[in-house]
């Protein structure tokens, strides 16, 4: 009042100074402000009478002291030359202050307080065009709290006359609930929707509206109900037969929510249905309640702090984390932002919560789309080994600290029938080990030990091993209890398993053995039937026809005898030669002429050369050589030449000049011998070489060429089901993943074909023992391949043949064989009388055997026949 004084007692000079005219203007100028601001002050009074208590009267807006300004303003209306000087003052007070606020936001257009005091102001001048520009702008720049924003619906709304005011309303509520998740705003959102119901889509859009809200703050325990209760109204108000059935809807949804005041929506619910309520929304109520219980803590240290409440709602907010239900997590957010919407950090936390959120729906599709395309069409796991789980469950325990969660989802990975796996429970052992106490590893590895049963040593080795090291006595020896019970009973069900196998093999060596007696009876009977006369050739030529078919079979041991019967009126010159078992065979010659320049050629191609055992430690030996090697000799010495020098290179050739395949490498010292066989395996011509010491098997029947172990090794890992288009490369680079790799072999056959197999050598045991359960079941390129520690089983070694006895004779040896083993037949196909007994021809050491030296002799000594000859010798009694 003494400014007010002040002010009174300067005017009189004012307007002396000032003259008549200047007094008249001003009168007028001052007069319409205050009919301008009395007019606006009027419209906000009828405003709130028209809200009622709906406005909130904490609120800035119109309150007592703006009655009361209203009361002065209608005064000064009537009597303006009373108060007029008191609205100049405050008019021109806030002016200037307008000015400063509009100066600073132009210096500064981030600073919060500012646009709060600016749009007061506004608002109380009654500047609704500049109002609303300024409340444009600052939502531009920031989130609105919910006081701002129902200030400014409240008035928009008050001001909307026909359709076109009502969408802008309606805009400016989806700005509001894109702002803040707000249930105070749903629910006027809700009802001024209710407003439009009459007009074209209202009633589809009232409902668009609630069921947006109950998916957004439905779940808010203090003010959700409020919600569900008045969407239960609205729907209840449309009389519909077929409304019934979505309020029942309504009221079940609402009683599976834990929400405050659920009792008496439960009895609301009994009240209102004529039939009994179903069982499970009894069950669904019950889990509510239970769940109430668990958050009524955190709602009542709500309700109990002042604002803005920070550390009670981080609390909230690390158990809402926990739970892992993304919907509440966003809500909890949200309600602690509304609060705290200027401190950074809650920021911070809830943009990351909103990228793990989708990160967690990421995976929640993966697993639908796997479930739904793969498991339901195909009838098969699209990811059988669950590593779209595993990897979700480490997201959750290393960068969440949500073991909770990650929990939730092993369990879920072994009831997918992962539980009998020992690589699937270290997984998760050590993923509690990282993250998790030892009371969950300890609990894990027991469930392991009695699920386990493919390595269930590991795991309880695994068991003792972290009781030894951090359990008590009373845990050792839980733990050594169980492990030896459950080892036993493995055993137990092993060798149950290994007899019946063992029976299965042997049924099978019984019927083969079977089948082979019946054959052996079968060409016994044949060969005791004697057909003399015309018949005696028919039965022959039977006889040959069936082995013929039988050779048929396999064309890769055919030989063809051309020319055996010769024509009538030709004579065939017949040579006895001597095969590799020192037996004697027929076979066909050529004419005499043509005879012997094909044995002259023989002789001047293929040099005979013994072999000489004092070289064996200079000598190597070669096999699997391709049999169209051209000139062998040329094509193997520059590769063997890279060792040292090399003496002499020979290939060994049939009797016909073939190559058979393998040939003896000389080296000038026995150094060079040992970097050749550094060569085994190395491809030739696309097969294979196969390099061995050069020994006498003969002197040393022991020696075995396989340079590999036959025995356990621990730090080798045997691979099969590999594709053949696997290379060493790639198989390598998987590998590695597991440990370091001193050697890796794929397994070929004798013409350089991938088996499918694999040997990979790793520095140690332990990291052998890893690899085989990350690798056993892996997929490489659609094949599944199977891993396990190197432990090839024991080859039956046959018995060695003994001399047999003679009735009342010597001693017999053995019958031998050629190079080819036992043929089909055993019989001759040289005629008796051609037979003419020799010594077994002397035969080179490990080269090709001389050509016997009665061969030609007999050959020429042997008398001319005719055909009939030959016809009276098979007719022969």
């Amino acid at each position: 009042m003494a400014t007010a004084a002040e002010t009174s007692a300067s005017e009189p000079e004012a307007e002396s100074k000032a003259g008549p005219k200047a007094d008249g203007e001003e009168d007028e100028v001052k007069a319409a402000r205050t009919r301008r601001k009395v007019l606006s002050r009027a419209v906000a009074a009828a405003t709130y009478k028209t809200m009622g208590p709906a406005w909130d009267q904490q609120e800035e807006g119109v309150s007592e002291s703006d009655g009361d300004e209203y009361a002065m303003a209608s005064s000064a209306e009537s009597s303006p030359g009373e108060y007029e000087w008191e609205y100049d003052e405050e008019e021109e007070k806030n002016q200037l202050e307008i000015e400063r606020l509009e100066e600073q936001l132009s210096i500064n257009v981030y600073d919060y307080n500012c646009h709060v005091d600016l749009i007061r102001l506004l608002r109380l001048e009654g500047e609704l065009t500049k109002v609303r520009m300024a409340r444009q702008k600052m939502s531009e720049i920031f989130p609105l709290t919910e006081e701002l924003w129902l200030e400014w619906l409240h008035d928009e709304i008050s001001m909307a006359q026909d359709g076109l005011d009502r969408e802008h309303v309606y805009d400016l509520f989806e700005k509001a609930v894109k702002d803040y998740i707000c249930p105070n705003i749903w629910l006027e959102y809700g009802q001024y929707s209710v407003g439009g119901i009459g007009q074209k889509g209202g009633l589809e859009k009232v409902r668009s509206v609630f069921e947006r809200a109950l998916s957004s703050v439905g779940l808010h325990m203090t003010k959700g109900l409020a919600l569900w209760e008045a969407y239960r109204e609205f729907e209840s108000a449309i009389v519909e037969a077929a409304r019934l059935e979505k309020v029942h809807s309504l009221f079940r949804r609402q009683l599976a929510i834990p929400l405050y005041d659920m009792e008496a929506t439960f009895a609301e619910y009994e009240e209102w249905s004529e039939d009994p309520i179903p069982e499970s929304v009894i069950q669904n109520y019950n889990k509510a309640l239970q769940q109430l219980e668990k958050y009524k803590p955190y709602e009542e240290a709500l309700l109990q702090a002042e604002a803005p409440r920070l550390a009670e709602y981080q609390a909230y907010i690390d158990f809402e984390m926990k739970i892992g239900d993304p919907a509440r997590i966003q809500l909890i957010f949200e309600r602690a932002l509304v609060e705290n919407c200027l401190v950074p950090d809650l920021w911070i936390r809830y943009n990351s919560s909103k990228e793990l959120e989708e990160l967690r729906a990421a995976f929640t599709r993966a697993l639908e789309y796997l479930k739904q395309e793969v498991e339901e069409r195909f009838n098969e796991s699209g990811d059988p080994s669950c590593v779209i789980m595993q990897n979700w469950a480490r997201i959750e325990a290393r960068l969440c600290n949500n073991m909770q969660k990650a929990r939730e989802l092993w369990d879920s990975i072994m009831t997918r029938g992962n539980a009998k796996y020992a690589n699937m429970w270290l997984e998760y052992y050590n993923l509690e080990r990282a993250h998790g106490d030892t009371q969950h590893c300890r609990k894990a590895l027991h469930r392991a030990v009695q699920c386990t049963s493919d390595y269930p040593e590991h795991v309880c080795e695994v068991l003792l091993t972290m009781e030894r090291t951090e359990g008590s006595l009373e845990d050792w020896d839980i733990a050594v209890q169980k492990t030896e019970t459950r080892l036993a009973r493995v055993n137990e069900q092993r060798m149950k398993a290994a007899e019946k196998e063992a029976a299965l093999v042997q049924q099978e060596e019984e019927k083969a053995e079977q089948r082979k007696r019946a054959r052996a009876e079968k060409k016994a009977l044949k060969k005791k039937k004697k057909i003399r006369g015309p018949e005696k050739r028919g039965a022959d030529e039977d006889d040959e026809k069936e082995w013929g078919d039988d050779e048929e079979e396999q064309p890769s041991k055919r030989r063809r005898v051309e020319n055996s019967i010769p024509a009538a009126g030709e004579t065939q010159n017949v040579e006895v030669a001597a095969g590799p078992a020192g037996k004697c065979a027929a076979v066909d010659v050529e004419p005499p002429s043509k005879q012997k320049e094909k044995a002259a050629s023989l002789k001047r191609d293929m040099p005979k050369v013994l072999h000489d055992s004092s070289k064996d430690s200079i000598t190597v030996f070669v096999s699997n050589l391709p049999y169209s090697m051209q000139e062998p000799d040329t094509k193997l010495r520059p590769l063997f030449e890279a060792c040292g020098e090399v003496v002499q290179i020979r290939p060994i050739f049939s009797n016909r000049g073939d190559f058979r395949g393998y040939c003896y490498v000389e080296f000038k010292e026995e150094k060079s011998a040992l970097q050749a066989l550094e060569m085994d395996r190395k491809s030739v011509e696309g097969r294979p070489m196969f390099v061995s010491p050069c020994v006498d098997k003969s002197k040393n029947p022991d020696f075995k060429v396989f340079r590999y172990s036959t025995s356990l090794e621990k730090h080798k890992l045997f691979i099969s089901g590999l594709p053949f288009s696997c290379t060493k490369e790639e198989l390598e680079e998987i590998c590695k993943a597991h440990g370091t790799v001193k050697d890796l072999r794929l397994v070929t056959n004798r013409a350089g074909k991938p088996k499918g197999l694999a040997y990979v050598e790793y520095e140690n045991e332990s990291q052998a023992s890893q690899a085989v359960m990350k690798m056993d079941g892996m997929t490489i390129k659609e094949n599944i391949i199977k891993v396990a520690i190197s432990n090839p089983p024991q080859r039956k070694v046959p018995e060695k043949p003994e001399t047999r006895k003679a009735p009342g004779g010597p001693m017999l040896l053995p019958q031998t064989y050629g190079a080819r083993g036992k043929g089909r037949t055993q019989l001759s196909l040289l005629p008796r009388a051609l037979q003419r007994p020799s010594a077994a021809a002397p035969q080179a050491e490990n080269g090709p055997a001389a050509a016997p030296a009665v061969a030609a002799p007999a050959a020429t000594e042997a008398p001319k026949m005719s055909n009939a000859d030959f016809a009276k010798l098979f007719l022969r009694k």
